[in-house]
């Protein structure tokens, strides 16, 4: 436990939190974003503060009233920090809204919040609002992030209308923006809605209190951070998880914030940046791991890499306890107490492979928190094995994200950690985790049914996750337990055990099973398209290159031609690589058949969450036929 970390945590409302980081760090950077063409722009804490409070006049000047709810619909960006900060310095409630939503869903979500003013990041999102406009009786204003948007539409204002309204309304009124001094720490802060993997959206109500208590558990446990780091968003803010460990840790402290683009800049972001910290999420992991292998891409690279990462695991499993844990501290000796051939052996690997590869991660980086599913063990294990220090947790954002958390000096790869200090845990008998703690929220916004559906008659709090306990109180998540697969026999299949079984697969890119009241398993196999499309070529196996489609961001081949997925080589591989699994698990778990799909599964079919997680009950009902196809005949694999 580092006590550095502590004399930032102090029972404050955020509002009370921004004004005293604009006056203790007021000359210090605080946003750093891209302008195009590799430029960049920042803001310190002082100009940040002085946006802020014209944002906060401006929604007053509006009529709001303290406690009524303003939504923010918008990538991560600057903007959303002055609007949120704008917002509960008026007194109000941030409502986070992906900006992914469809026009139906966002106008959902704004009449269960009752929002009644929205901002929005483009005019793109603005049209979903004017389009359903009559059917949002609360929403009065949209106000819209783009610096150049004009409008002769009474009911949508610029960002910079607004802080200039705002800033006619402090002329007037120059203590308005003190009005957040009224709020108890009890009181609303915002409502975040849950991603829908398993239901129905939620709204998820946090306080101020809630909130920092959540700030303050994580402070407790995380490494020592200070004003000279760089923390770099990435996931999206309308999460808690980057929103409350990111963007409120870092201006806690008085560190920088960095924007993102998100996955398909992601790896530029890291050299352009240098952060020190990020929040992410598995499937980043596995992005940087990838982007490592392709550095050694060639046979006699790819030799070296394999040699290199060898030695890097025989060092970890040397400097590993008898439980597996180790300590990854940034002052060890990752060289103390080797063997003089080994010890050797690991300074060329590191010197000639693996500063290569955290170079990947820019020249500063320190560390990075993963969660919203877990990471893989033998990924972890690789990324420790080369000195990239990730430290595993967990959390809902019901519960603010903080329950368990690694600590530096003692990670368990395959666990997300012990419970927080703070927070009560135990077991359902089914294997349910249940906590109870002051980060934990009360309630969902007007659906009581949900609420007490939620808790225990004591207050625990259902997580819906399906765990079991490690050493020194270590917990393993298993799986969603509404996302474990019930055959018709009633054998249970923990879906993500199986899926996370192809997480570093090379010729597997995407997996979703399937089972739930039926007699076996079934998956929806999605190839490295980029791996096989290389091979056809040298191999010169014909197919049908007009018909590949490559992610407009980061130039991934996402889509290929029926002719593609339908070649022997490639279906013998996949094949291949399932049996392998299957080897690993009972009958039952295994893998009966597959469909090889053309298409990765993709955020704007609203197949993945924002943290790109599947959500296998829209993937269910846009692959139907695929999967009716499945059970129509028992047989082997084909």
């Amino acid at each position: 436990m580092d006590n550095n970390n502590r004399k930032y945590i102090v029972r404050q409302t955020f509002p009370a939190m921004f004004d005293n980081s604009v006056f203790r760090f007021g000359d210090r950077r605080c946003q750093w974003w891209k302008t195009g063409n590799g430029s960049t722009a920042s803001l310190t804490y002082a100009e940040v503060g002085r946006i802020v409070r014209e944002v906060s006049a401006g929604l007053i000047s509006l009529a709001l009233d303290i406690g009524d709810r303003v939504a923010i619909m918008s990538g991560n960006c600057p903007q959303w920090l002055w609007a949120d900060f704008g917002i509960l310095g008026a007194g109000l409630v941030t409502v986070a809204l992906y900006p992914t939503l469809s026009q139906r869903e966002m106008a959902a979500l704004i009449n269960d919040s009752g929002s009644r003013v929205l901002f929005v990041q483009n005019r793109e999102n603005l049209q979903k609002a004017l389009n359903l406009w009559d059917e949002m009786p609360t929403l009065e204003k949209v106000v819209v992030f783009e610096d150049d948007f004009l409008s002769d539409n009474p009911q949508v204002m610029s960002m910079n209308q607004l802080r200039e309204a705002g800033t006619l309304f402090l002329a007037r009124h120059p203590f308005a923006h003190d009005r957040w001094r009224s709020l108890d720490l009890f009181d609303p802060m915002t409502i975040i809605y849950t991603s829908g993997t398993t239901g129905e959206q939620k709204g998820v109500v946090h306080t101020h209190y809630s909130m920092n208590a959540a700030m303050g558990l994580i402070m407790k446990i995380m490494p020592p951070v200070s004003e000279e780091d760089v923390f770099l968003s990435i996931l999206p803010l309308s999460h808690s998880y980057e929103r409350q460990c990111g963007q409120m840790t870092a201006l806690t402290i008085g560190a920088t914030i960095a924007y993102s683009d998100g996955p398909g800049t992601f790896l530029h972001d890291l050299q352009l940046f240098n952060p020190t910290v990020f929040m992410a999420t598995p499937r980043y992991f596995e992005m940087i791991y990838n982007a490592i292998r392709s550095l050694f891409s060639s046979p006699e690279d790819s030799a070296r890499f394999a040699e290199a990462l060898d030695v890097g695991l025989q060092v970890l499993e040397a400097r590993s306890d008898e439980h597996g844990f180790i300590d990854m501290s940034e002052s060890v000796d990752f060289t103390a107490r080797l063997s003089p051939e080994l010890k050797k052996r690991y300074l060329e690997a590191d010197r000639e492979i693996f500063q290569k590869a955290r170079d990947l991660l820019g020249k500063r980086y320190r560390f990075a928190f993963s969660a919203a599913g877990g990471l893989p063990s033998p990924l972890c294990k690789i990324l420790l094995a080369m000195g990239i220090r990730v430290i595993e947790g967990y959390g809902l954002i019901e519960t603010c994200n903080t329950v368990t958390l690694n600590r530096l000096h003692r990670i368990l790869p395959g666990s997300v950690g012990p419970l927080a200090v703070g927070v009560e845990g135990r077991l359902a008998e089914d294997g349910e985790l249940l906590v109870r703690g002051d980060n934990v929220i009360k309630g969902y916004w007007n659906n009581p049914e949900a609420t007490a559906e939620a808790f225990t008659e004591d207050g625990f709090f259902r997580t819906g996750d399906i765990v079991e306990g490690l050493a020194e109180g270590y917990i393993r998540i298993i799986d969603r337990k509404k996302g474990l697969l019930v055959l018709s026999s009633g054998e249970k299949v923990p879906a993500a055990k199986l899926e996370n079984a192809f997480f570093l697969n090379p010729y597997i890119d995407q997996i979703c099973v399937l089972g739930d009241d039926r007699t076996f398993v079934v998956a929806l196999v999605v190839p490295r398209f980029d791996v096989f499309a290389e091979q056809f070529r040298k191999e010169g196996i014909p197919f049908d290159e007009t018909a590949l489609q490559y992610d407009a961001d980061t130039g991934a081949l996402i889509k290929v031609g029926p002719d593609f997925i339908a070649q022997d080589s490639l279906r013998s591989i996949i094949e291949q690589e399932i049996e392998k699994v299957n080897r690993n698990f009972e009958d039952y778990e295994a893998i009966r058949k597959y469909s090889i799909i053309n298409r990765r599964f993709a955020g704007l079919a609203d197949e993945v969450t924002p943290t790109l997680k599947l959500k296998r009950k829209v993937i269910y009902r846009n692959f139907a036929h695929e999967i009716d196809k499945l059970y129509q005949e028992e047989g082997a694999l084909f």
